[in-house]
């Protein structure tokens, strides 16, 4: 019988050294290895050139480093490139580079298909497959800083978990990577630069301001009436709108770091004075700012694009109540990469 060799990113930097003790060799073999994977991002043994034959021939025979590959890659007409993610188990997610004038920022997917149901969004209509191992996720942000310096001539600056998936829901795997992303030994970037968009786990945000991970929160809201929320988000009945309010006022108490609402407006749904007055009231009870989202569709004829009117009267309304909001367009809707649409048929 066949023994499968573990994966080496699943043992930490003691356990490498450890291994290495094992062997007869010396510990510090562990932090060389530990620093091509995660400072460097390399993906073959071959590649670890400070190490002599014998060693990386050692590795090749106790280990795999199960990393991702860019199977499929799409630009779209402003930039945006999107790119269908092979896992090492063959299933695909999808994650995107949105370049800007002065910034790169890699939207990373956290599952297989999504944990939730939110009704206006492709990737939930999905079964969540599996969750992303932390590793996974890492490699995504290694891809899109690749790319960035390949097409723009400047590395990665922001990361916003905004991909397929509840991140939240694969809280520890996620939590892993992001500290491997801005650890001294791992990618060293600045937990400032990362965006962790939630739609809204009360128990779970309260942990991660617990965890005092110094990242951007953001929280898909889209109503704050908890019987519209309801029905553009099935889900949240069992995540009211009061516990969500105490879970971020937690959040804001222990990180004092504001927190972004993300907000679709339809026609129809939530386009009326009412919607916007419980906004209002609902962003003044926790240091707050609101993202205005421009609506991309998923071929579902329950939700519209709100008219241009309606959304200047949110952000008037939002502006004159002291609220700091922006309109926020998509990118690369037309190679369905733009907020909600990623959905690849081959998950």
């Amino acid at each position: 019988m066949t023994q499968t060799k573990k994966d080496i990113r699943a043992l930490s930097m003691e356990e490498l050294q450890q291994f290495f003790s094992q062997q007869g060799d010396r510990p510090f073999r562990g932090k060389q290895v530990y620093q091509w994977l995660w400072n460097k991002g390399i993906h073959s043994f071959e590649g670890m050139t400070n190490l002599s034959k014998a060693t990386r021939e050692l590795l090749e025979t106790n280990f795999v480093i199960n990393h991702i590959a860019v199977d499929q890659q799409q630009r779209s007409k402003d930039g945006t490139i999107k790119n269908a993610v092979k896992l090492f188990d063959g299933r695909i997610v999808e994650s995107v580079l949105i370049p800007v004038k002065d910034r790169t920022t890699a939207c990373v997917s956290s599952q297989v298909g999504c944990s939730l149901d939110c009704l206006f969004c492709a990737t939930a209509k999905l079964d969540r497959m599996r969750n992303l191992n932390a590793d996974e996720i890492f490699d995504q942000v290694v891809a899109i800083d690749q790319q960035s310096k390949a097409y723009f001539q400047r590395p990665l600056s922001n990361i916003v978990f905004m991909g397929m998936g509840e991140p939240l829901m694969n809280y520890n795997n996620v939590m892993e990577s992001i500290q491997k992303i801005t650890s001294p030994e791992g990618l060293g970037m600045s937990p400032k630069r990362v965006t962790l968009s939630t739609s809204g786990i009360p128990k779970l945000i309260k942990k991660l301001a617990d965890d005092k991970l110094a990242v951007n929160l953001a929280v898909s809201l889209h109503s704050a009436i908890q019987e519209t929320r309801e029905k553009i988000m099935p889900f949240s009945q069992r995540f009211p709108l009061v516990d969500l309010m105490e879970s971020l006022q937690y959040w804001y108490e222990k990180t004092a770091r504001m927190i972004t609402y993300e907000y679709v407006v339809w026609k129809g749904v939530n386009d009326d004075i009412s919607h916007i007055r419980a906004l209002i009231d609902f962003c003044k009870k926790v240091p707050s700012k609101v993202n205005i989202i421009e609506y991309n569709a998923i071929g579902d004829d329950a939700f519209e694009q709100a008219s241009v009117e309606a959304i200047n009267q949110y952000q008037e309304f939002l502006t004159a109540s002291k609220i700091t909001s922006t309109i926020r367009r998509s990118r690369g809707k037309d190679i369905d990469a733009a907020c909600g649409q990623l959905a690849n048929k081959q998950v």
